[in-house]
């Protein structure tokens, strides 16, 4: 045995350096980049329809297993609701064609919308992951979400969008991450073509028509969903929905039927954000086709050149101006000889081309292009390249903006400048797809500054005028700015008002658009931001008691109407849903009474189980002291469940500054069709003291009116969807009178962040992906040259499994029992050093039919997977 374990150890440590990378046995066509299991679930007809039709074969990247959500079917949270999110995914993409998804462990913390946040909390090594699997899976075609900071779109969304776009462009660098090539034996690779899904401004009909799509200057792609599976004799929309009901833990268990008539189906909408290979003319026929994302990428259309040929635009400068002439340098590379070839540059009406475009037998052109004097600032427009060849043609094009001397924009919020400078430097194409909003109280004033800069080569003066909507006012109407250097930027402030406070707040009010003009002597620039009006009160002293009801003199203060909708669907009356609150403060404490109207009570949870508040009828209190956060980890945000399977209510805090149980002062009264909810807020509790001048503040109710723990309706006081994460959006209180304590720090502690991912070394369903792949785990490093650890045998006696294991470092090995019908038994062994160890792993039930032992190993940063076929010993 001996000898046996020597020659064992001799063997494997032959192994190459890189043993995962050199064994990697996979090739992808196409990869999904999303943030949490059921991201990728609406782009499921698509993938599906190009594996059944071309055998395109796509992977998905999941950042988290979204252990933030909630569970609809059980108590599970955490690392087992973690695996049980990972079991639904691979479930439901399967049903795609989809058999690998690569998690990445980071942690699904709660549902906020701040992009910022996410990156701080997943740390500074994800975007190695990604571009690691990249490199090991080299797919041509990226696939990925909404990267901007749209209103409500979540922020671990908005990052994992921007991880797939960073990993376009540093997969393909020989300087990103050069560890990963010169370590791991991995290349560069360059994907072909970016897109995310969706479309915006667009909405494309129903039935065939919905893929002939088009935009002035964006290549927007449309992939029916009403096309009908020749393996499966049904639409993919209907294939994709009974994917996304294997989300059961989501609530999505009971998603309806789709129309049976396919003219009824829609498309799925995809916008590129580049292309290194030729692309389908706009507008065109093979625009519309199924394959329109996958030509040049995966599939050679008729008449054009051999796939792995590149088609590249490169404009001197995003941004240009007009009569100023700027270059546009045309690429060709191919594998293949092309022959004689030419690029023909077109660029709008009235603008000047000069070049030759004869490119011999490949290589690059250079073109000249200038907008005319009176070319129209503000605006994008596509400069198309079209290729003749020997061997086929070719269609690219870039998009440029025309920009005057100087541009001016209402200050942008955080998490929006954020996103704006990382597009500015990565992908500029993809800046200004958030409308610049600033909120103001009703009947309130606040400053607004305009950000001025100069994008031109001289010193710039001039004036920054602004027009308000109707029921707004300005301190003045006109400023003037000078001497600003190029390349600079100068903030002018303005006083607005919203000098009619009956205008209606909230997403009732939606957007008061107004117009910035900014002029120079080389021209002006115009801008369209918006205010957005969120409501606002005054929360008077008092003395209530809390008790459930409403005594005389203990709210003296104004009733706030929480019936309107933010989200889901509406309130069939106002017995159905609806409410009102009233506040008052008391020495240092906030006291809250709300009257709601629920004629169905939702479920009801056991008191152990008061937590993610949404899967059921809850009132949310939320505070921001100052009413300058930027996310929700700088505030306090309380949930109130009127009634458990207990009975009495229970208080807890959530995506806040520190999540959890809460022992908070409430009382709770069920009848007339609805609660009555009075609870007190101890305002030590609040991260930071409160500014009595701006205490930022919402109620909200979260209508349940099933027992399937689902939600389907939101109400609240300051309504937007997603505003529970964007405290901007919540409305404004004052409290005269009130003074917090002497020495209360006005900056907010550090959040408490959950951390409880579950890590792919216990996933065993990502273990045997990737024994079959030949890959370490989590899109991280395989383990060092002599580091190895395998198990070699697993022999069943009695009750547990004697599993062998030849290692030649210290580690750790988690190990798995797998048949059939699941997991058998588990267990995490520490292996001291090199040689080989036998540990028992014990059953939890009888294995039944072929079964093998699963294992993960780590040493060091490094993973590695192996799997031994289970034979049966003696007792």
């Amino acid at each position: 045995m001996r000898l046996l374990t020597a020659l064992l150890i001799t063997l494997l440590s032959l192994t190459p350096a890189v043993p995962a990378q050199a064994d990697a046995r996979e090739d992808l066509d196409a990869l999904f980049v999303g943030a949490h299991p059921d991201d990728e679930a609406f782009s499921l007809s698509t993938l599906g329809q190009w594996k059944e039709d071309h055998g395109v074969r796509t992977g998905v990247v999941t950042v988290t297993r979204g252990e933030g959500g909630g569970n609809a079917v059980g108590p599970d949270e955490g690392p087992a609701l973690g695996l049980l999110r990972e079991g639904e995914e691979r479930g439901a993409v399967a049903k795609a064609g989809v058999t690998d998804v690569f998690n990445l462990d980071e942690v699904d913390f709660y549902y906020t919308v701040s992009a910022p946040l996410t990156d701080r909390i997943w740390g500074g090594d994800t975007l190695a992951k990604v571009v690691r699997i990249v490199r090991q899976t080299r797919p041509e075609v990226l696939l990925t979400m909404d990267p901007a900071p749209s209103p409500g779109n979540h922020g671990n969304h908005q990052q994992a969008a921007r991880l797939a776009v960073e990993a376009f462009y540093a997969a393909a660098d020989p300087k990103a991450f050069p560890g990963q090539l010169r370590e791991e034996g991995l290349r560069p690779f360059a994907p072909a073509r970016l897109l995310l899904g969706g479309a915006r401004g667009i909405t494309a009909p129903v039935g065939p028509g919905c893929a002939a799509v088009t935009d002035p200057v964006r290549n927007v792609y449309g992939v029916w969903s009403g096309r009908t599976s020749p393996g499966q004799g049904r639409t993919w929309a209907a294939i994709e929905r009974d994917a996304q009901r294997v989300y059961a833990s989501q609530g999505w268990a009971g998603f309806p039927d789709v129309p049976a008539d396919p003219a009824k189906l829609g498309c799925d909408l995809f916008t590129q954000v580049d292309a290194r290979v030729p692309i389908p003319a706009p507008g065109g026929q093979a625009a519309a086709a199924p394959t329109a994302i996958l030509d040049g990428a995966l599939v050679r259309a008729p008449g054009t050149v051999p796939l792995g040929t590149e088609f590249t635009l490169t404009p001197s400068a995003f941004d240009v101006r007009p009569g100023t002439a700027f270059t546009v340098r045309a690429t060709v590379r191919g594998r293949a000889q092309l022959g004689r070839s030419s690029v023909t540059l077109r660029a709008p009406v009235g603008w000047r081309v000069s070049g030759s475009g004869e490119l011999g037998r490949g290589g690059s052109a250079v073109f000249t292009v200038t907008p005319p004097r009176d070319a129209p600032t503000g605006q994008r427009v596509r400069l198309a390249a079209t290729l003749a060849t020997e061997r086929g043609g070719g269609y690219t094009d870039r998009q440029v903006e025309v920009s005057a001397a100087v541009r001016a924009t209402q200050q942008l919020l955080p998490q929006v400048g954020q996103y704006e400078t990382w597009a500015g430097e990565l992908a500029p194409q993809l800046r200004g797809l958030v409308t610049p909003v600033l909120t103001l109280a009703s009947g309130g004033s606040r400053q607004v500054g305009v950000v001025v800069t100069n994008v031109s080569a001289a010193a710039q003066s001039g004036s920054v005028k602004v027009e308000l909507p109707p029921g707004f006012t300005a301190d003045r109407v006109e400023a003037p700015y000078s001497g600003l250097a190029p390349g600079a930027s100068v903030t002018v402030p303005f006083t607005v008002t919203n000098s009619d406070p009956s205008l209606k707040t909230s997403n009732e009010g939606g957007d008061y658009a107004y117009t910035i003009t900014a002029t120079s002597a080389d021209g002006s620039s115009v801008s369209r931001p918006a205010l957005e009006l969120v409501p606002a009160t005054v929360i008077p002293a008092a003395t209530p008691v809390v008790d459930g009801t409403e005594a005389p003199g203990e709210y003296p203060g104004p009733a706030l109407d929480l019936s309107r909708l933010w989200e889901g669907a509406a309130c069939a009356t106002p017995a159905d849903c609806s409410g009102t609150a009233k506040l008052a403060w008391r020495e240092d404490t906030l006291h809250v009474l709300a009257r709601i109207k629920d004629d169905v009570v939702g479920t009801r949870l056991a008191a152990a189980d008061c937590k993610r508040h949404w899967r059921t009828d809850a009132l949310e209190v939320t505070l921001d002291p100052r009413g300058v956060s930027e996310n929700t980890s700088t505030t306090f945000k309380a949930a109130v469940l009127p009634v458990t399977a207990e009975g009495p209510p229970c208080v807890l805090r959530d995506a806040d500054n520190r999540q959890g149980p809460v022992d908070l002062p409430v009382a709770a009264k069920a009848g007339d069709g609805g609660y009555t909810i009075e609870l007190a807020i101890p305002l030590e509790q609040v991260p930071g003291a409160v500014d009595p001048a701006r205490l930022g503040l919402n109620i909200l109710f979260y209508d349940s009116d099933t027992q399937d723990k689902t939600g389907q309706t939101r109400i609240g006081w300051s309504t937007w969807g997603g505003v529970q994460g964007d405290p901007y959006r919540w409305g404004l209180a004052t409290m005269p009178g009130y003074r917090p304590p002497p020495g209360r720090p006005t900056t907010p502690p550090d959040p408490v962040i959950p951390d409880t991912g579950l890590s792919s070394l216990d996933s065993p369903q990502s273990l045997e992906q990737a024994v079959r792949l030949g890959l370490p785990l989590a899109g991280g490093p395989p383990v060092a040259r002599g580091a190895f650890g395998r198990v070699v045998s697993a022999v069943v006696r009695g009750d547990a499994v004697k599993v062998t294991l030849v290692t030649g470092a210290a580690g750790k090995a988690h190990l798995f029992v797998r048949d059939a019908k699941g997991t058998a038994g588990g267990r995490v062994a520490t292996v001291s050093g090199r040689g080989s160890t036998t540990v028992s792993v014990p059953l939890d039930r009888a294995v039944s039919g072929r079964a093998a032992v699963v294992a993960g190993w780590q040493s060091g940063p490094g993973t590695q997977a192996s799997q031994a076929r289970l034979v049966t010993g003696g007792s």
